[in-house]
C-alpha cells in the first residue's frame, strides 16, 4: 500500500498484511503462556511442537515467539528456511546458521562440529541454542531421527538444543508412525491453534486497527459481520479486510462501512437455468 493511501487513512502500515511489525502483532493468551512455557524450556532443551489448519495463525506464533526468545539474553535462534533438504543440504544450513563451516561429504565431522559448538554454548550460558523449523511436516524421516541424536548427549539424558517444530496435521500424523514415536515421546510442550471464535477475530480486527493508527477505521458493525463470516479463520478476515481496504481507498472512503462489504460480497442472483425455468412453467 503506498504512503498516499496510508495516508488517506492515518495509518503508520496495512494492518491487514503478513508484514506487521512483531511488536503490533495480537497475542491470544493460549500462545502468551506458551511463550512462557518455552522461554523456561530454553533452560533445559528438548522437543516443542506448533500444530494447527491454514489460517490459524502458525507464522504469526513462529514470529512472536522468535522475536521473543532473541530477547533473551545469550539465547542463539537458527531458522530453518528449507525443511524439505535432504541430510546434506540440513547440515549445511544449519551450520551457517549457527557459524559452524560443514563438509556436504563427511557429515559426521559436521555432527562433531555443531555438537561441540553447541555444548560450549551450554557450558557458558543458562540456555541451550534453539532451531525453529517451519513446515515442519515437509521434513524427511532421516533428517528428523539426526535432528533428534543431534539434540541430545550423554546417552539421551542431557538435552544440548531447543527444537520447535511447526506444521499443520499431516505432522500430527507423521508423530503416529512407529518410526517416529522417540521424537514424539520427547515433545514437552505443545500448543494447537485452532480456528477463532468470532469474538476472538473480533478482539483481533480492533487490535490490529488500533496498533496501525486507526482505531475508527472500520465501523463497529463491519467488524462484527466480518468476524461472523471468516469461518474462524485469520488468514480469510486478513483477506476480506484487505481487499475492503484497498475498495474503500479507490473510492477515497473515509471509513469502511456495512455497505461496503455488501458491494463487495453481496451474492448477486443466479440465472436460472433453461431447465429450471422450464420445470417452474410445467
Amino acid at each position: 500500500m503506498t504512503h498516499k493511501l496510508l495516508a488517506l487513512y492515518g495509518l503508520k502500515w496495512n494492518p491487514f498484511t503478513a508484514d506487521v511489525p512483531v511488536e503490533a502483532l495480537w497475542t491470544p493468551p493460549s500462545l502468551d503462556h506458551f511463550r512462557w512455557r518455552m522461554e523456561h524450556q530454553v533452560r533445559e532443551g528438548g522437543f516443542a511442537l506448533i500444530t494447527g489448519d491454514p489460517g490459524t495463525g502458525k507464522s504469526v506464533a513462529l514470529r512472536l515467539l522468535a522475536h521473543h526468545l532473541a530477547t533473551l539474553p545469550d539465547v542463539e535462534v537458527g531458522v530453518v528456511m528449507r525443511p524439505q533438504s535432504g541430510l546434506g543440504d540440513f547440515y549445511r544450513e544449519i551450520g551457517a546458521l549457527f557459524g559452524v563451516v560443514l563438509a556436504p561429504h563427511n557429515r559426521w565431522a559436521g555432527f562433531k562440529a555443531l555438537r561441540e559448538k553447541w555444548l560450549v554454548h551450554v557450558e557458558a550460558t543458562r540456555y541451550r541454542p534453539v532451531l525453529l523449523v517451519d513446515e515442519a511436516q515437509e521434513m524427511s524421516h532421516p533428517v528428523l531421527a539426526e535432528l533428534r541424536i543431534l539434540a541430545s548427549t550423554d546417552f539421551d539424558s542431557r538435552a544440548i538444543l531447543t527444537v520447535v517444530l511447526v506444521g499443520d496435521g499431516r505432522l500430527v500424523q507423521e508423530f503416529r508412525r512407529e518410526v517416529l514415536l522417540p521424537i514424539a515421546s520427547r515433545i514437552r510442550v505443545r500448543l494447537n491453534l485452532d480456528y477463532l471464535t468470532p469474538k476472538e477475530l473480533l478482539d483481533w480486527l480492533r487490535h490490529a486497527t488500533d496498533q496501525a493508527g486507526n482505531p475508527q477505521l472500520m465501523t463497529p458493525e463491519l467488524m462484527t459481520t466480518l468476524a461472523e463470516h471468516a469461518a474462524g479463520n485469520l488468514r480469510v478476515l486478513s483477506i476480506m479486510a484487505s481487499d475492503l481496504l484497498a475498495l474503500a481507498a479507490r473510492r477515497e472512503l473515509r471509513q469502511l462501512d456495512q455497505k461496503l462489504y455488501l458491494d463487495a460480497y453481496a451474492q448477486q442472483p443466479r440465472p436460472r437455468s433453461r431447465t429450471a425455468e422450464t420445470t417452474a412453467r410445467g
